[in-house]
């Protein structure tokens, strides 16, 4: 069992001491990669690679619903969930650390509730999608200086595309003119199905990259987007140790774990 969950990249394997994979299956089929239980900073945590050890799920295919329902069965109720995000603002430099506090769903296609095969229909509120207290731990714990290289900025809405291709500029431009602060491709349904699960769940979104109606040039690259990541995880696994350790034990209590109150949901998982 496990009381924090992390989803990232495969690059956070390392991440874990003592680590041991837990086979499992779920009502949803199987998740990215079996779960992995470890210890971070005396914290028993779950680890998932979003989009599996070798990358091969794209963000329109991960199974969401099986990865976060993994994590709930071992015990998790705090999720921490990196990923990689492009600026639609020109002060949020490549390098930055932005924790967000909403997001806009420009997905299609996607299976996006956790409620649905037969099981009683639910509605939950994401009106405030994010934790308010994991939110808090990662912004008391960051460099909050300016952007760039490590800065950890609070707030700002993450729109949610498709993928796996970048925007084109108009969309881009788009999106930034909407007044919304980075775009990625894995925020949703991974968000709201936390909420379903009565999960607490925080994102921290890593700037790779302006996207395509804020840059010049080219646009963005894969390799770009890799490089600026792969720079970033060594600053992201120290910040994501120090605030595992900073994160309320399951016993205290958060308005996320209520989110299924008075529900037909409420004793069902």
């Amino acid at each position: 069992m496990a009381e924090i969950g992390v989803i990232g990249g495969s690059g956070f394997y390392s991440f874990l001491s003592g680590a041991r994979p837990v086979e499992l299956d779920t009502p949803f089929g199987r998740p990215s990669e079996p779960p992995v239980i470890g210890e971070v900073n005396g914290r028993e945590v779950a680890f998932i690679p979003r989009h599996g050890a070798d990358h091969r799920f794209p963000p329109h295919q991960v199974n969401y619903r099986a990865n976060l329902w993994a994590l709930h069965h071992l015990g998790v109720r705090q999720v921490v969930a990196p990923c990689a995000v492009g600026s639609l603002k020109p002060e949020l430099t490549p390098g930055t650390f932005v924790v967000p506090d909403q997001y806009v769903d420009r997905t299609w296609g996607r299976e996006h509730t956790v409620y649905a095969d037969g099981r009683p229909v639910v509605h939950v509120s994401p009106a405030d999608p994010y934790c308010p207290t994991g939110r808090a731990v990662v912004l008391a714990t960051g460099n909050q200086q300016g952007s760039g290289e490590g800065a950890v900025v609070d707030g700002g809405t993450m729109v949610v595309i498709n993928g796996p291709r970048f925007s084109t500029r108009a969309e881009s431009r788009w999106h930034a003119a909407q007044g919304w602060s980075v775009v990625g491709m894995t925020g949703a349904p991974e968000t709201s199905i936390a909420r379903e699960l009565a999960l607490c769940y925080t994102s921290i979104a890593v700037v790779t990259d302006h996207d395509a109606g804020i840059a010049t040039g080219d646009g963005v690259t894969e390799a770009e987007v890799y490089a600026v990541f792969g720079r970033s995880i060594e600053r992201l696994k120290e910040l994501l140790a120090e605030v595992i350790g900073k994160l309320p034990k399951p016993d205290e209590d958060c308005q996320c774990r209520h989110s299924l109150d008075g529900t037909a949901a409420a004793d069902l998982w």
